[in-house]
């Protein structure tokens, strides 16, 4: 099996989270590997994307990109026809109000409850939580789209060790090895990918996955 790169594990997790974005939803993309799903939106499909810096109606970036518009992570980016801009409190109206159909988050950490940890690492410098705290709360569905491990340690587990964002709120795990559903009974296999065997899967993976 071909080991990929980084760049190639994103570009497999963001293509497969963009076939989870329900038709006509107002969708939220997150900081980092999130911000690519953009780029592999189905055709045919009507999804507006919002970004908590102010903005809906975020899209790739032109031919010839406008530097003063950029996504809550600073990335360059472009805006629709019928966009609009506002301010940090509308945004965050929008997504406390419960407006937001579905959030598409990283994470350092998600456990068989749903709990995640993605802001923060004990004695590293943090930027703060950002928008991820409401996000998690507001969203319809919670997507956490991240790499299966960290350098070969678990990231799916029992439960979570790093501090907590948000408890019970993750519905599905994209990663490079394939999908996943936060369920009340634990942790169910979607799908996996054809490069993995469930036995590596579940080898790459603390808490015991439950076979559809």
């Amino acid at each position: 099996m071909k080991e990929l790169t980084k760049d190639e594990i994103q570009e497999r997790i963001a293509r497969r989270v963009a076939l989870e974005l329900p038709n006509d939803s107002l969708v939220n993309l997150g900081i980092g590997l999130p911000t690519k799903v953009v780029n592999y939106l189905p055709e045919g499909i009507s999804i507006t994307l919002q970004s908590e810096n102010g903005f809906i109606g975020l899209d790739k970036a032109g031919e010839i990109p406008d530097p003063t518009i950029v996504n809550a992570g600073g990335q360059v980016v472009g805006i629709a026809p019928g966009g609009a801009f506002f301010d940090s409190a509308t945004s965050f109206g929008i997504i406390r109000g419960g407006h937001v159909d579905a959030t598409v988050l990283g994470a350092l950490q998600v456990d068989e409850k749903g709990n995640i940890a993605n802001y923060l690492i004990p004695g590293k410098m943090v930027p703060g939580m950002g928008g991820a705290m409401d996000l998690l709360v507001g969203a319809k569905k919670v997507i956490v789209a991240m790499e299966h491990t960290n350098k070969g340690k678990w990231k799916i587990l029992k439960e979570c060790s790093l501090p907590l964002t948000a408890t019970q709120v993750v519905d599905k795990i994209v990663t490079e090895m394939g999908v996943f559903d936060v369920t009340p009974e634990g942790i169910v296999v979607e799908e996996i990918h054809p490069d993995y065997t469930f036995e590596e899967v579940q080898e790459a993976t603390e808490v015991q996955l439950i076979k559809k």
